[in-house]
C-alpha cells in the first residue's frame, strides 16, 4: 500500500530531478554515426519498397489472415500443469512449476490499451527477440529456456523488477511519455537528464539517455533514479547493473540495426533477478513493439526538409489513432482501417528480415493456431 501510495503521488511530479549520487553507466560500445549508413549494404532508396514481390506476398497473406488473428488463448484450459493465466496488453503468460509460458498474441497495443489485431504480429515478436536474446549473451544473461512454438517462449521463472528501462536516441514519439511531448511542453529535465535548449522533434540527442518508466494505474510514470531507489523498486547496486546493461544492449542495438539499414531510435528492456541473484533480460528485445526503427539513408534528408523520418514500426498507427479519436478517454475506439492493419503486417515482417537476414515463414492455416500452440507446449514442458 505505501508503495501504491507513492506511485499516486509521483505520477503527480513525475519530472524531478535526481538528488542520488550513481555511479554514471559507462558505454562500453561507440554509438554509430549517421554518417555510417551510407556505407551500409543494406541501404536503398526506399528500403520499405525495396522488394515488391516480398510485400505483395506478405499483404496478400495478411489481408487472407485479418480474421484468423491470435486474440486470445486458453492453455491453463488445455495444457496440464499450467495455471495462473495472466493476461497482459500482448502477451498471456501461464505458470509452471518453474517456468513461464509465454504466448505473444497479434493483439496491438499503444496508449496503454488494446488497439487491433494485427496478423503474424505474435510470431514476428517471438522470433525476433529469441535472434536478439542470442545476440546479446555476451551482455547480460536471459530468461530463455527454449521456444517450442512460434508464438511461444519458455522462461525461468525469476523476481521482476518494477521498473522498465526506456533508452532514447532521439527526441521524438507521440504519447504522452514521449520525449518530444515532454520537451514540446517545455520539460528540460526528464528521468534526471538534463535536455539541451533549442532541440526540434526527431533530432538526435547529443547521447544516449535512460528513462526508467514504473507504473501506476495501468500508465507508465516517468521516474528518476533517486526515485526508483528512494522507493525501494531497486537497489542503488542493482540500479546501477541494469542501467548500465540498458546502455550497452542499446548501442549493440544501434550498431547492428545501422549496419541493416536501420536506425534503432528508442525502445525499453525489462529485467529480472533469478533465485541465485543473476540479473537477467527478460520480456522482449528490439521488436518493432518495444522499439522505434527508422530508415537510416533517408534520415537526414527528410529531417532536414521537416518531414517525418520513414518508420518501420507502429508509429503510424498510433497518429491515425490520435487523429480520428482520444486514444486515452474514449471508452471506445473506431476499428482501425484494414490496409493500414496489412501494412503494420507487412512493416513488422519486413524488419524482421532485414535483422536477421532470414525470409520469415509465413504460417499456414492447416492447424487452428490455438491447437497447434497447445500441443506444442504439452510436448515442450514433459522435457523441462
Amino acid at each position: 500500500m505505501e508503495t501504491s501510495l507513492r506511485l499516486k503521488t509521483l505520477s503527480k511530479t513525475p519530472f524531478r530531478s535526481s538528488r542520488y549520487s550513481l555511479s554514471t553507466p559507462r558505454l562500453r560500445l561507440a554509438t554509430p554515426t549517421l554518417a555510417m549508413a551510407a556505407h551500409s549494404s543494406a541501404a536503398a532508396a526506399s528500403l520499405l519498397s525495396a522488394d515488391p514481390r516480398r510485400r505483395d506476398e506478405v499483404l496478400s497473406a495478411a489481408l487472407n489472415s485479418v480474421s484468423n488473428c491470435l486474440s486470445e488463448t486458453h492453455l491453463d484450459e488445455t495444457v496440464p500443469g499450467l495455471s495462473s493465466k495472466a493476461r497482459g496488453k500482448v502477451r498471456d503468460v501461464y505458470e509452471g512449476d518453474n517456468y513461464l509460458v509465454l504466448v505473444t498474441t497479434d493483439r496491438q497495443s499503444a496508449f496503454d490499451r488494446v488497439l487491433a489485431s494485427i496478423p503474424f504480429k505474435g510470431q514476428v515478436l517471438n522470433e525476433t527477440s529469441l535472434w536478439w536474446f542470442e545476440k546479446t549473451r555476451h551482455i547480460t544473461p536471459n530468461a530463455v529456456i527454449s521456444s517450442p512454438d512460434r508464438n511461444v517462449t519458455i522462461a525461468k521463472r525469476c523476481s521482476v523488477f518494477p521498473v522498465e528501462f526506456v533508452v532514447r536516441g532521439f527526441v521524438t514519439g507521440s504519447t504522452d511519455t514521449s520525449l518530444w511531448t515532454v520537451y514540446n511542453k517545455g520539460v528540460r529535465n526528464y528521468c534526471g537528464n538534463a535536455l539541451p535548449e533549442g532541440m526540434v522533434k526527431n533530432q538526435k540527442l547529443p547521447t544516449n539517455i535512460l528513462t526508467p518508466t514504473t507504473k501506476a494505474a495501468d500508465h507508465d510514470v516517468p521516474v528518476t533514479p533517486h526515485e526508483i531507489i528512494e522507493m525501494g523498486l531497486m537497489t542503488k547496486d542493482e540500479y546501477d547493473e541494469v542501467s548500465q546493461k540498458a546502455l550497452d544492449l542499446f548501442a549493440f542495438g544501434q550498431k547492428v540495426a545501422l549496419e541493416h539499414g536501420l536506425l534503432l531510435v528508442d525502445t525499453k528492456y525489462e529485467f529480472g533477478k533469478a533465485t541465485d541473484g543473476t540479473i537477467m533480460l527478460i520480456d522482449e528485445v528490439h521488436t518493432p513493439d518495444s522499439s522505434r526503427y527508422w530508415i537510416a539513408n533517408s534520415y537526414e534528408e527528410r529531417f532536414s526538409s521537416g518531414l517525418e523520418p520513414e518508420n518501420v514500426d507502429k508509429e503510424f498507427l498510433r497518429l491515425w489513432f490520435k487523429k480520428n479519436c482520444n486514444p486515452y478517454e474514449d471508452k471506445v475506439l473506431p476499428e482501425a482501417p484494414v490496409e493500414l492493419v496489412c501494412e503494420l503486417a507487412w512493416r513488422y515482417i519486413f524488419l524482421f528480415e532485414t535483422i536477421t537476414h532470414s525470409k520469415f515463414e509465413l504460417p499456414g492455416s492447416e492447424e487452428p493456431i490455438n491447437e497447434r500452440i497447445s500441443r506444442n507446449v504439452k510436448e515442450a514442458i514433459l522435457h523441462i
